[in-house]
């Protein structure tokens, strides 16, 4: 078994032991976001923690109604004029914590008084060491280039945040739940994996999502780029309309990311103007309906608040990124051209 396969099915495991260790240092770092003089939070990262940040934007968001955004970390390091940062909270997220440019920010927002948190799997590192506190992700060791499970415990962090800043028991108490959803998800998508040799001479991909599993299509894109080498865009449905679709040929694969929620209907409601176009659509979803209807059906299992989704929705698309790699003959545990820890600046 490749260190892939093992980590992504160690991912039940990990979120359940971040869930059980951080849960005290969630709840003291909540009352930083609600100090009266936080007006927004900024966030930093690159590679898949940018895609855990974008589900921030949406449930960090919606804890205390502020704004969420990207730092553009160029400012701080190339251009070396960095931004006033008055009312922000500063977030960086770094699996690895030793991105040079993840941590200019947070040494910028340090050195104008604002407080700082980093989300990272490892105490030791660069980023730690310059946050003024720190939410580990306790993933364990990745020993493969695709991040798996530090992903899934940076959105399991992002989502204790938001449980501890409204100081909401129900958000808790559903996201105590999804280890064992977690566990019921990896062995449902290996299960049901389905042959996707019909996919063997396909060039690229399109990923379609939207609300909190927009982060989702970014991650599921990523990991299908990474691994197989690829050309995969993510796209949310009103983006894909405005213009991309025009590129949408026959044959060409396009994944839906829509389980159950208020954002179902916005991208189940582009299946015929994609069947029109002879895409071969795969759906990564719980709505019987959506399933039925996509030519490769990727099923969630279902039950999941829509708020949790991306903790399982993610899984189906690892699952498929790994054997799109291993069709094409390709080591998933190190992709050509890339590293465990990438430094940018």
């Amino acid at each position: 078994m490749s260190w892939l396969e093992t980590e992504l099915r160690e991912q039940p495991a990990a979120l359940s032991r971040l869930l059980e260790r951080q849960s005290a240092r969630a709840a003291e770092l909540a009352s930083i976001f609600r100090r009266d003089d936080v007006r927004y939070v900024l966030i930093a990262s690159r590679g898949s923690s940018s895609n855990a940040a974008r589900y921030a934007q949406y449930v960090i968001g919606r804890a205390n109604r502020v704004p969420v955004m990207f730092a553009t970390p160029s400012l701080y390091t190339i251009y070396e004029q960095p931004p006033r940062l008055d009312g922000a909270v500063v977030l960086g997220i770094s699996q690895s914590g030793a991105s040079p440019d993840v941590r200019a920010v947070i040494a910028e927002a340090r050195r104008q008084g604002r407080p700082t948190i980093a989300l990272t799997n490892d105490e030791t590192s660069p980023l730690a060491g310059e946050a003024e506190h720190v939410l580990a992700l306790e993933a364990g060791e990745e020993k493969a280039v695709a991040a798996t499970k530090t992903y899934v415990n940076s959105l399991g962090a992002i989502a204790m945040l938001f449980a501890a800043i409204g100081e909401d028991r129900v958000a808790r108490a559903e996201l105590e739940r999804v280890p064992a959803v977690l566990e019921d998800q990896v062995e449902l998508s290996f299960a049901t994996a389905p042959a996707l040799s019909q996919f063997e001479d396909v060039v690229g991909a399109t990923v379609v999502a939207r609300g909190v599993n927009y982060g989702t299509a970014y991650e599921i894109a990523l990991k299908i780029r990474e691994l197989s080498g690829l050309m995969v865009e993510a796209y949310s449905p009103a983006d894909l309309m405005h213009g991309p679709i025009a590129a949408i040929r026959p044959g060409w694969p396009v994944i839906l990311v829509a389980p159950t929620g208020p954002a179902h209907e916005s991208v189940a409601e582009l299946a015929p103007a994609l069947a029109a176009r002879q895409a071969r659509l795969l759906a990564v979803s719980d709505v019987p309906e959506l399933l039925l209807r996509s030519n490769t059906p990727l099923p969630l299992v279902p039950g999941v608040p829509e708020w949790l989704s991306p903790l399982a929705a993610v899984v189906p698309g690892q699952v498929t990124a790994m054997r799109l790699a291993q069709l094409r003959r390709l080591d998933v545990d190190s992709p050509s051209g890339l590293r465990k820890i990438t430094l940018t600046r």
